[in-house]
């Protein structure tokens, strides 16, 4: 996906860029929720909120910015990286001039549907929305296997996190866009769900 495909406006790409390389500092390496978690999470955003009618500069800034602290609760250092994330975000960009810089703040703060506060705007409910897309479907499954690569667990244990959270994901989504989008990567994680547990049994 090329950003310029959604955002023709000069003035408008030359903040992103700005604001993605900023993004891009605060992560040291790869993983479930590594800056290619992000870049994913743009796309979808691009897309959902196209269909949708939001602001995509808004949509854009929030996108790469939302887990720029996600790093620091990983560590330790923070309880809630929305919260965090959503402050720091507002600083660097109250401190270009940007005026939306409330409306990218409260999207980000707002997309972890398992924490307050409810998204407000329509690109805070896209945003919440995309995050939550990316962990359903043939992505969803790549990363629930390499988080827990990171964190030893099983493949049983593995199965239950996808009965517990993330085949509840679609009837959370807020778009009409997204629930549609949803329903495809659900009904995948299902086969994939059947599949595994007749490989785990010999069944197979």
């Amino acid at each position: 996906m090329k950003i310029e495909d959604f955002i023709k406006d000069e003035k408008s790409l030359a903040l992103i860029k700005k604001t993605e390389e900023f993004a891009r500092s605060f992560f040291e390496r790869e993983g479930t929720h590594g800056f290619s978690h992000t870049e994913r999470v743009l796309a979808l955003c691009m897309h959902i909120g196209e269909k949708e009618g939001a602001d995509l500069e808004v949509l854009a800034l929030a996108a790469l910015l939302h887990d720029i602290a996600r790093p620091l609760e990983s560590i330790g250092k923070i309880e809630d990286h929305a919260k965090e994330g959503a402050k720091i975000a507002k600083r660097f960009l109250e401190g270009l001039g940007y005026e939306k810089a409330e409306q990218v703040a409260h999207a980000i703060e707002a997309h972890r549907f398992s924490r307050p506060p409810e998204p407000q705007t329509l690109e805070a409910k896209i945003l919440s929305d995309a995050d939550k897309l990316d962990a359903i479907g043939a992505i969803g499954i790549a990363r629930v296997f390499m988080y827990s690569g990171e964190h030893g667990r099983s493949i049983e244990d593995s199965l239950k996190h996808f009965e517990e959270k993330i085949l509840k994901l679609k009837d959370l989504m807020y778009t009409k866009t997204a629930k549609e989008m949803a329903l495809e990567r659900h009904r995948y994680v299902e086969e994939f769900i059947k599949r595994i547990r007749k490989e785990i049994e010999g069944e197979l």
